[in-house]
């Protein structure tokens, strides 16, 4: 039951996952710019360390459309990659400070140099305005304020997982 569920919901959020990508690509021009180029050229991400219970595919795909966005391909879908992107999922804790602080998730890149070179910069630099989002919504007021208490709720979640971190030892490599 659970597979046939997983079967039937995960293309949704496939779906919206690149709509939300591409909000926050189309959002900035630069980050359009410099995936044009590489219009027709295929990203992997590969999710690693996803816990069981999650369902959550093997593989996701995009292909990089000429407007410099992205197009969501079936992960079955045959051909190479030009990229291939490997998430480290297995730690939900440190994945949330990462983005509550605006750091990289620990991620490896493989394939061609300079769409990895991009794609790098992507990660580094492109972030979701969700303050203008919501302006559009609910107006300038309420967005600042929401905005700000949001960012209250990011700095004390960040400062009680680093604390939650020192509290925990790390487990050495084997």
């Amino acid at each position: 039951m659970l597979q046939q569920l997983s079967g039937w919901v995960g293309p949704l959020l496939i779906e919206r996952l690149t709509l939300a990508l591409n909000h926050v690509l189309a959002s900035e021009a630069q980050a359009s710019e410099r995936l044009r180029p590489h219009a027709g050229r295929v990203l992997q991400v590969l999710p690693k360390g996803v816990p069981a219970l999650l369902q959550a595919p093997e593989l996701l795909a995009f292909r990089i459309t000429p407007a410099g966005l992205l197009e969501a391909l079936e992960a079955d879908a045959p051909g190479s990659s030009d990229l291939r992107i490997e998430m480290d999922l297995s730690n939900p804790a440190r994945l949330i400070e990462a983005a509550v602080s605006g750091q990289r998730p620990a991620v490896s890149i493989q394939g061609d140099a300079g769409l990895a070179t991009d794609i790098g910069w992507l990660m580094d630099n492109l972030r979701w305005d969700y303050e203008d989002d919501m302006a559009r919504v609910l107006g300038p007021m309420p967005a600042r304020q929401i905005a700000q208490a949001v960012r209250l709720g990011a700095t004390a979640l960040r400062q009680g997982l680093a604390a939650l971190g020192r509290l925990v030892p790390e487990r050495p490599a084997s």
